[in-house]
């Protein structure tokens, strides 16, 4: 019996510990306060929602967006540089708190990482040349289509096998822009806006937005299981979207005002 009773204590002793443990793991809220910083994953790599400017410093819509958010709450704020491929891995893995990046609100992500309330929207298209002569997807047969691994883009023409689409995968946005830019892409699948600006790079190969793929939601990501930071990103959002200061920073760098219907 008391053997019995030794291990039950120890148990006891065991579940409790694994219990605070968890507790402590799922209170990502409280490490972000305590520590007085943030860490968040955002492309730099990717103009305009994020960049590095003449003088060495990051910017962006993507970037102010975090800026606004490390003042308002009066934390430091460390940027992680990532890619598409790496911004759900560096919030899995602890290397982020949370992910300010493009990142399209999908199912498949929502399986892995929690997502707050939309901050911005994405429009997302495949785009070509401007002299190629495409009106829909059957104009897309044949084609090499450049897209980013990892992003939405990359997803979603992954799922059309029956269109038969030649896809070219580039390992980060930068990369892939500059095979277009530079004439070894003459389609590339990603936003309107980064589609536009392949002809400010090189106005010898002006692209345009040719097939819609789908407008997306974008919103901040988190690690699965943390309800209380969650909760306080979706206060300061919605905060920010009444207030007009996130439709500010995405008319600055995007050139068009957010959907009437996220402003409010």
């Amino acid at each position: 019996m008391v053997k019995r009773s030794i291990l039950a204590a120890a148990l006891t002793t065991v579940c409790m510990a694994a219990l605070g443990a968890t507790a402590a793991k799922a209170d990502l809220l409280s490490d972000i306060t305590s520590a007085k910083k943030i860490r968040i994953a955002t492309d730099l790599a990717i103009p305009p929602s994020g960049m590095i400017d003449s003088n060495m410093k990051p910017t962006g819509s993507d970037v102010e967006t975090a800026q606004l958010l490390a003042k308002d709450w009066g934390l430091e704020l460390e940027f992680v540089q990532t890619t598409g491929a790496t911004r759900i891995p560096n919030v899995q893995t602890g290397k982020a708190d949370i992910i300010v990046s493009t990142l399209s609100v999908t199912p498949e992500r929502a399986k892995v990482i929690d997502f707050t309330k939309a901050y911005a929207a994405l429009k997302s298209s495949v785009g070509c040349l401007k002299s190629v002569d495409v009106k829909g997807w059957d104009d897309l047969k044949g084609k090499t289509i450049a897209v980013s691994r990892g992003t939405t883009q990359d997803t979603e023409l992954s799922k059309m096998k029956d269109r038969n689409l030649q896809i070219a995968r580039y390992d980060d946005d930068a990369t892939m822009v500059t095979a277009a830019v530079s004439g070894q892409a003459d389609c590339v699948a990603t936003s309107d806006t980064i589609i536009n600006q392949i002809g400010v790079k090189n106005p010898a190969r002006p692209f345009e937005p040719k097939v819609l793929i789908q407008n997306f939601d974008l919103a901040i990501g988190v690690r699965k299981g943390e309800p209380q930071l969650v909760e306080k990103l979706n206060e300061w959002i919605a905060t920010n979207l009444k207030n007009g200061k996130l439709n500010e920073i995405y008319k600055k760098f995007h050139g068009s005002e957010l959907p009437a219907e996220m402003r409010g």
